[in-house]
Parts: structure tokens; sequence; C-alpha cells
């Protein structure tokens, strides 16, 4: 090569060298800048939730749809006829109108509004304010890709696109959101429950002084929370088919005319009494009338069945209520163990705690293998007294046997429990092997 090549081919080299040197420093520079997000969001709608007081739907074909919200706060179906509303269902189109946000603009000055669906649109939603003002969002044919629908605010030239779920959250119909439920009571202020089943004595149920269920009629008995609050819930998520036909309502009318009684259940909250009557026909259907709703429906067995029951279903089956906590004082027999700290005592001795433990546990076990109401006795077998919640529960049994059968009595209760003898004897080995505690042997 000659000497002149040479030279042009260094020379063409450097200057690779620098661009790519540059080149690369600018890629470094822009990657440690931070990303930028170039995404713009388009309001339609921004409106403040606690200002709206109305919204009206009116949808091609069908009824117009006017949702109201109360003095009191709550949402109402003004029309097309006055019913309770869904609280959760109204708030959520509610909440979708108070921030309605465009996919993009499609049109800035839309002289045609054809193409869109929007001159004659498929959803007009208008919103009233506590001020008196409203707005009206018109929504019109979906997007030939899908995945979105055309819309615009009537009097507004842009037409915007906006996702398809925007759309289905504000296209609801009165039977979406009305209230369903057969029995409108406040869970948390309920103070009586009552069961009146087809066979057997009607079952009232009311709280006591440390807010637990308990059995009123037909007589005063401790009762089963879980069990009790199971009927509660099955009693709340009791709910109608508010989109059965005309013939179906009458067909379920005349079943529930001629079926066989199952139950009544009644609650009683702060805003007053409600009633649920339950009946079953020949196929084994369920259908129900409301105090607090028009109409009679058919339900799921589950229901039907949940109230099928006696009052021994709902009795409280353990012996002891201390539950889960750890009392604070137990007397079985002759020995005392009272916890202080987290050691056991037995007057000034310190008892071995897993021992001590055991019986804690063989107590909480005991459990009713049948309610006697008068029969029972025998000879005594264990006096057994409790201190729980801090000294604020004492609970007093006294154990007999008879022949080979153990029973226990609550002291101030009339009821005599049956008691497993297994448990019971389990229980009167591990009183025995109580323990003095045992320091760990120096190594």
């Amino acid at each position: 090569m000659k000497p002149r090549g040479l030279l042009a081919a260094v020379i063409v080299l450097a200057a690779l060298g620098g661009a790519l040197y540059w080149s690369n420093r600018k890629q470094k520079a822009e990657a440690a800048k931070p990303a930028t997000d170039t995404t713009t969001t388009t309001k339609i709608l921004s409106i403040p939730e606690d200002q709206i007081k109305e919204v009206t739907l009116k949808k091609t074909g069908a009824e117009t749809t006017v949702l109201r919200k109360g003095d009191d706060g709550k949402w109402q179906l003004a029309e097309p006829k006055p019913l309770r509303a869904d609280q959760d269902t109204a708030k959520s189109l509610v909440a979708s109108l108070a921030t309605l946000n465009a996919d993009k603009v499609v049109e800035d000055k839309a002289a045609d509004l054809s193409p869109y669906g929007l001159n004659a649109p498929t959803l007009d939603v208008t919103v009233l304010k506590k001020d008196g003002k409203s707005q009206d969002f018109l929504v019109g044919d979906d997007t030939p890709t899908g995945g979105g629908t055309y819309a615009k605010l009537a009097g507004d030239p842009h037409v915007y696109t906006i996702a398809s779920y925007v759309k289905t959250s504000l296209d609801k119909t009165p039977n979406d959101l009305r209230d369903k439920r057969l029995l409108t009571f406040d869970q948390d202020k309920l103070t009586r429950v009552d069961l009146q089943p087809a066979k057997g004595e009607t079952i009232e149920f009311g709280k006591n002084n440390q807010n637990d269920w308990q059995i009123l009629k037909p007589k005063p008995l401790r009762a089963d929370g879980s069990q009790v609050e199971e009927l509660i819930r099955k009693l709340k998520d009791a709910k109608m088919d508010a989109t059965i036909s005309d013939e179906d309502a009458k067909k379920a009318a005349a079943a529930f005319a001629s079926g066989v009684k199952v139950a009544v259940a009644g609650v009683t909250d702060a805003s007053g009494a409600q009633q649920l009557d339950v009946r079953k026909d020949k196929d084994k259907n369920y259908y129900v009338k409301s105090s607090a709703v028009d109409g009679i429906y058919k339900v799921t067995a589950d229901l039907g069945d949940g109230l099928d029951k006696k009052v021994d279903d709902f009795r409280n089956k353990k012996l002891f209520d201390f539950g889960w906590t750890d009392p604070n004082k137990v007397e079985a027999g002759k020995a005392t163990f009272e916890k202080s700290g987290d050691k056991w005592m037995s007057g000034a001795k310190q008892m071995d705690a897993p021992s001590v433990q055991n019986v804690v546990d063989k107590l909480r076990e005991l459990t009713a293998a049948k309610f006697l109401d008068s029969s029972g006795g025998g000879a005594p077998v264990l006096d057994i007294t409790v201190s729980s919640n801090s000294g604020k529960r004492v609970e007093k049994v006294s154990i007999t046997k008879q022949g080979d059968t153990y029973f226990a009595k609550r002291e101030n209760e009339p009821s005599i429990y049956q008691l497993d003898s297994k448990a019971v004897e389990d229980l009167q080995k591990a009183a025995n092997e109580v323990k003095e505690f045992q320091p760990p042997k120096k190594k």
C-alpha cells in the first residue's frame, strides 16, 4: 500500500472510532436519564362524588332509570318505580362518572356524528349535581377493532373513545341497580333473632352482657355463637332473582301458597323487625315471602335447610366457655392452679406448665354427647371451677357418674350434659399427672 493511501485509511479509522465513542457516550447519557411517561389522559368528566345528586340512564328500547341520593346519603331508585338500590352497585356507577377518562380523542370538531353512532346514542347518561347544573354523556357504537366505544359530552364537539369496561360500568338496568336482599337488616345492629320452625318450639336469640349470642326462648340456654352467626349469614345472603318473568312469578306465588311451612325467621335491628316465611313444595323447592319486599321468590335449598333447625342445633355443646383463651385459675377437686405471669402456681409451688396445660386442654375439649333436661345424677366425681377473662368469667361444673355414664351440670343451669366417658377419664388422668416444676439440670 502507498504511504498516502495508508494515511487516508488511518484517518478514516480514527474518525469512525471517534464517532463510535460519542455514540456510546450519548446512549449511556440517555439511559441515565429518568424515563419519561408519554401517556396522556384526557378527562371527559371530573365531578366530586359527593356533589352528584342524581343519575339518569336513558337506553334505547328500555325504560328510563333514575338513581337518586336520599337525605340519608343512600341511593334509591326513583324510576321506573321507587325501589331500594344496591348501595355497592350504585356507588360504583357514580364513581365511574365522577372521574371519566377517554382512551383518545377521535375528532376535535365532529360535523357528522352518525359514523360513531352518536346521532342516536345507545346510552344517554345525565348527571345532576347539587348546584342544579347537569351534564349529559352520550355513548355510541363500539369501535371496529373492539375494546372501545365512541362517546362524547352533549354540547361538546369532541368525539372520544372510552374503554369497554367503562361502558359496562355505566350500562345498568333497574334490576342491576336494585337491592336484591330479601331482608335488609344491619348485621352490626341486630338485637334479636328468632326462628319458628314448623316442627318444634320457637327459638329466640339475644346478646348477653359480654356481647355473645344466647338462647332466650324456649328457655335461657347457652348458644353456640358460630351456629347463630351462620343462621344470620344465611338470612343476610338471602336474595331474590329480579330477572324472573311475570309467568314465573305467578308460579312461585302458587307454589308458596300450596307449600308446606318450613320456618319463619325474624330479625330485629335499630330500624325495626323483619320476617321471612319459608315454604317447600313436594319436589323440595323452597319459596319465600319477605316482609321487607313485595313478591314471592324461589330460593336455594341452602337457605331452606339452614332454617329447618331445632333448639339443640344451636346449643353450645362445650362444657366451658373460656374457649381458646387460657384461664387464670383452675380448681379441680382439691387441686388449685393459678396463673402468675407465664408460670402456673399451686400455692407457693411452681408447677410444671406443660402438665397443667394438658389439664386446661382436656377441660376445653369436654363436649356434650347429649343434652338431658332432668335425668343424670349419680355419685359425685369431680367439682371444677374455671376463672377466665381476668376473673370476670367464673364457671363452676359438677361431674357425676351413674353406671358407666358421666354427667355434668353447670352452676345455675337446669340442663344436664351427658359426657363422653373417655374424655372424663382422660381429664382425671391429666389432673393426676400434674407435677411440680423442675429446673433444668446444670451440665
